[in-house]
C-alpha cells in the first residue's frame, strides 16, 4: 500500500474517534438539558392554564380543578423548604413554664385554643417537654382536683434542626406519630416549633378554625412615605405594597427583620436608623431585644433624621 494511502487511513481512524467523542458529548449535554419530571409537570400545568384560562373545571369533568392545580404546584415545590421556613417562630410560641400550676396550664389552653403546649425551664431555649390537652382534659372530665404542678402531664419533646428539609420532617413526624416538634439552631437554642398542620398547610394552603385570630396587619402606612411594620413582614409583601427596591438584598433574607440585621451587620438596637442603599429607604428600629428586631418604622427616600 502506498505511503500516502497509509497516512490517509490513519487520519480516518482519528476522525472516527473524534466523531465518537463528539457524539458522546452531545448526548451528555442533551441529557443534562432534559427537563426534570418536576419541571415537566409544572410546565404542563402552566400550558393547561394558558389554554383554558382560570375557568374552573366542570364538576363532572375528570380534569384537575383550580384548587387541585394549586395544591399540585405547592407539592412540586414542597421539598424546597426547610423546617425554619414553615415553623412558628420563637416570638410567636405559646409555652408553659415547668413550674406552673395546673390552673395556669388550663388557662393557657383555654385562651389560645392549642391542643399541645411546649414546656420550658427558665427560658424558651430550654424546652423540656410538651403537654397534650387530652391529658389535662382527662382530669377535668372526671371532676378530679388537679395536681399542684404539671409534672405528671409532661411528655418527651422531639427536637429537629432548623436545616431539616420539610419532606424528611413530615416523614419523620408521620413515622413517630409526632404532631409537634421543637426547631433548634446549631447551638441547641430554640428557633420555633413546627406542627403537622404547618407542614400540610404548605400543600393545601392556610387551615383556619374558630380559634384562629384574624390575620395580622404587618404593614401600615401612617402617612405618605412613612410605614410602620412588624419585623416578620415578608420582603415580597414589602416589594408589592411599598417599593420593589426596598426588598433588594444580598443573601438568603425573607423578612424586614432579616433585612435590618443584614444592613446593620448585627442585631440593631432601639433607635438605630439603617439605610437601605438600593432604595434610599431608612429603617428606624422601634422595638428590639438582644436577639431580634420586632418592629420598625420605614421612611421614604426623602426622610431626614432629626438632629
Amino acid at each position: 500500500m502506498p505511503e500516502g494511502d497509509s497516512s490517509s487511513s490513519g487520519n480516518n481512524g482519528t476522525d472516527q474517534d473524534n466523531g465518537h467523542l463528539w457524539n458522546r458529548l452531545i448526548r451528555l449535554f442533551r441529557r443534562e438539558a432534559e427537563p426534570t419530571l418536576r419541571e415537566q409537570l409544572e410546565e404542563a400545568i402552566t400550558e393547561h392554564e394558558e389554554e383554558t384560562g382560570e375557568e374552573p373545571a366542570d364538576i363532572n369533568s375528570n380534569d384537575l380543578s383550580a384548587v387541585e392545580r394549586t395544591m399540585l404546584r405547592n407539592l412540586l415545590h414542597f421539598s424546597e423548604h426547610r423546617a425554619d421556613d414553615v415553623m412558628v417562630p420563637r416570638n410567636k410560641m405559646i409555652a408553659v413554664a415547668e413550674d406552673a400550676n395546673f390552673e395556669t396550664c388550663i388557662d393557657l389552653f383555654s385562651e389560645h385554643g392549642h391542643s399541645r403546649l411546649p414546656v420550658f425551664r427558665d427560658t424558651l431555649d430550654e424546652i423540656v417537654g410538651m403537654i397534650h390537652i387530652k391529658d389535662v382534659f382527662a382530669v377535668l372530665a372526671k371532676d378530679k382536683i388537679g395536681p399542684d404542678n404539671i409534672a405528671s402531664f409532661v411528655r418527651q419533646p422531639r427536637y429537629v434542626p432548623e436545616s431539616m428539609g420539610v419532606l424528611e420532617l413530615l416523614d419523620e413526624m408521620r413515622r413517630t406519630r409526632t404532631h409537634l416538634a421543637i426547631v433548634v439552631d446549631e447551638y441547641s437554642g430554640t428557633e420555633g416549633l413546627v406542627t403537622i398542620e404547618d407542614l400540610v398547610e404548605e400543600i393545601v394552603g392556610e387551615i383556619e378554625d374558630e380559634h384562629d385570630d384574624e390575620p395580622e396587619i404587618l404593614l401600615t402606612e401612617v402617612e405618605h412615605g412613612i410605614w410602620e411594620a412588624d419585623a416578620r413582614a415578608e420582603l415580597d409583601d414589602v416589594a408589592e405594597m411599598i417599593d420593589p427596591q426596598l426588598a433588594l438584598v444580598d443573601g438568603d433574607v425573607d423578612t424586614l427583620g432579616g433585612l435590618a440585621f443584614v444592613i446593620a451587620g448585627q442585631v440593631p438596637v432601639v433607635g438605630d436608623i439603617l439605610i437601605q442603599e438600593h432604595s434610599g429607604w431608612r429603617l428606624e428600629v422601634l422595638e428590639a431585644d438582644e436577639k431580634r428586631v420586632s418592629r420598625l418604622r420605614l421612611h421614604g427616600p426623602g426622610y431626614r433624621a432629626p438632629v
